[in-house]
């Protein structure tokens, strides 16, 4: 099992800090979203985000919802998450999270899917409509597994509610950016900076910024106060245009954000 936390640390001590890329699993097929999330690590992309098909995506944005939907009719199953954490994680080094809406986790069974990702080897969670208060069946899981479980915060965060997510988040805390969908923005909103800052104030070791970012300017512009950078959209819609050639060409391109010009 790889988690995430050495990975971020080592990016922000060798370079600006790190991208974590996200695509769907099953998208446009289970193969072409295995091959599509390697070229991502292979081009430089530093964390793997998978999403699982979801029928009631109610966070994501059209591109991922489109994306997510032509998984589920092709047949989508949870195995296939399981699937392609294995596959991907037998192929390329970095550690692999399964973002994931809560209810098929629990339709699953809390404790047997921890143990499938683990076996799998997957770093852990992403739970965007999973709170800590409600989250003990998951972090008494997680403890007993050692994933990682990351949990969201948002601009509009009580600073009670910041100090328990950072208490319960294991790997970084996910700092949204933006309120509303996930999907590519020309300007990351400011409140993303105020947030980290918030977060940092707090305790927390490290905070990602996800939702809005697109380009390698805005890595570089997030990396300046954030520890990692997050990229979905932008990445689902290069695969949905260009297939998996793509998709590593963008990341390659979002990679220079990282570096230390």
């Amino acid at each position: 099992m790889r988690t995430v936390a050495p990975v971020i640390r080592r990016r922000n001590d060798e370079a600006n800090g790190a991208l974590i890329g996200y695509l769907p699993v099953g998208f446009p097929t289970l193969d072409e979203s295995v091959e599509a999330a390697v070229a991502l690590v292979e081009n430089g992309v530093d964390v793997l985000e998978l999403g699982l098909p979801y029928s009631d995506p109610v966070m994501d944005g059209p591109v991922i919802q489109a994306a997510t939907q032509q998984a589920l009719a092709n047949g989508f199953r949870l195995s296939h998450g399981f699937e392609a954490v294995r596959r991907v994680t037998e192929r390329v080094d970095a550690p692999v999270l399964l973002m994931t809406y809560w209810n098929p986790v629990v339709q699953y069974g809390v404790d047997r899917f921890a143990d499938d990702l683990a076996a799998a080897g997957g770093a852990g969670l992403i739970t965007p409509d999973l709170i800590p208060d409600e989250g003990a069946d998951w972090i008494a899981a997680s403890e007993r597994t050692g994933l990682d479980r990351v949990f969201l915060a948002a601009p509009t965060s009580t600073d009670e509610r910041l100090v328990r997510t950072i208490e319960a988040s294991r790997g970084f805390v996910y700092a949204v950016s933006t309120m509303g969908i996930t999907g590519a923005r020309s300007d990351v909103d400011a409140a993303a900076r105020t947030l980290v800052t918030r977060l940092g104030e707090a305790g927390a070791e490290a905070s990602c910024v996800g939702v809005g970012i697109s380009t390698a300017a805005q890595v570089a512009e997030v990396l300046e106060y954030a520890q990692g950078a997050i990229v979905g959209s932008a990445l689902v819609k290069a695969l949905a245009e260009g297939g998996v050639a793509a998709a590593g060409a963008l990341a390659a391109d979002l990679a220079r954000g990282t570096r230390s010009e």
